[in-house]
């Protein structure tokens, strides 16, 4: 017991001494080589800036949350169901997949300020920014989870005369889980970049709005704080998407304990 307390203790404190160890180097090395602090600011510049903008900061990262939260969860409510629907049948399949590409390859960053001319400077063209970078890994993912069932469960369930949506409920998307999670996080994570995307083409509010106007001042650390809370939000928002995996269906984690 003992030693399986020191290794996750040691497993914890790893990367925290990684990180404060760069974060000790690359303080020495700003001051060392006397490096601008609008080109490189020092982490203590950072956190000064972190600590004086606190409320812009609180407020901008608000807002940034509000249309994660949109973006990421429309994905979630159309990606779900479209997987399901491509891998209902071939047909649905040829029809559907085709343009899930096309929409993928169709850069977002060039797509932003079409869809700020047509839906206007609300909210709306960014949350589906946001939504359009999220949906696509979310429905590959969910797909090949669905696909991945072992065929003679599905036989098995035929031969016991289970209809096609029971099916799905108790086979395929249990099997899926795994897959789904995944697709989550990377989903997760690059909804933030669609928002930050969506923020920096036209924005008056936002940490990819506040990075863009602090450089426009040359406010670096301001710009360098924003950053560090965006990285926050993504990280934070991987690491829960992960426990509620754990919490909801500890059995699909893979960990040796899951089923205690």
């Amino acid at each position: 017991m003992t030693e399986a307390v020191g290794q996750r203790l040691a497993a914890a404190l790893a990367p925290l001494a990684s990180l404060l160890a760069l974060l000790v180097l690359w303080e020495a090395g700003v001051r060392w080589f006397e490096v601008d602090s609008f080109l490189l600011p020092p982490p203590s510049a950072i956190g000064a800036a972190l600590l004086d903008s606190a409320g812009p900061l609180w407020d901008n990262s608000l807002y940034t949350l509000r249309t994660f939260a949109a973006g990421f969860g429309l994905s979630i409510c159309v990606a779900l169901p479209l997987a399901v629907l491509v891998t209902a049948s071939r047909w649905l399949a040829a029809a559907i997949y085709p343009l899930l590409v096309l929409i993928q390859s169709i850069p977002k960053v060039a797509l932003a300020p079409i869809l700020i001319v047509a839906m206007g400077t609300s909210e709306a063209p960014r949350v589906v920014i946001t939504f359009l970078v999220a949906f696509f890994p979310l429905v590959i993912a969910t797909a090949t989870g669905l696909l991945h069932t072992p065929p003679e469960l599905l036989r098995l369930a035929r031969s016991l005369r289970a209809s096609a949506l029971q099916r799905l409920l108790y086979i395929r998307l249990p099997h899926a889980v795994p897959f789904i999670f995944s697709g989550l996080k990377m989903s997760a994570t690059l909804s933030v970049i669609g928002v930050v995307v969506a923020e920096f083409v036209a924005a008056d509010r936002g940490l990819g709005y506040l990075m863009t106007s602090a450089m426009a001042f040359f406010n670096t650390p301001l710009a360098y704080a924003a950053m560090l809370l965006l990285s926050l939000i993504s990280i934070a928002a991987f690491h829960g998407i992960g426990l509620l995996q754990a919490l909801l269906f500890p059995w699909s984690t893979g960990q040796p304990n899951a089923a205690g």
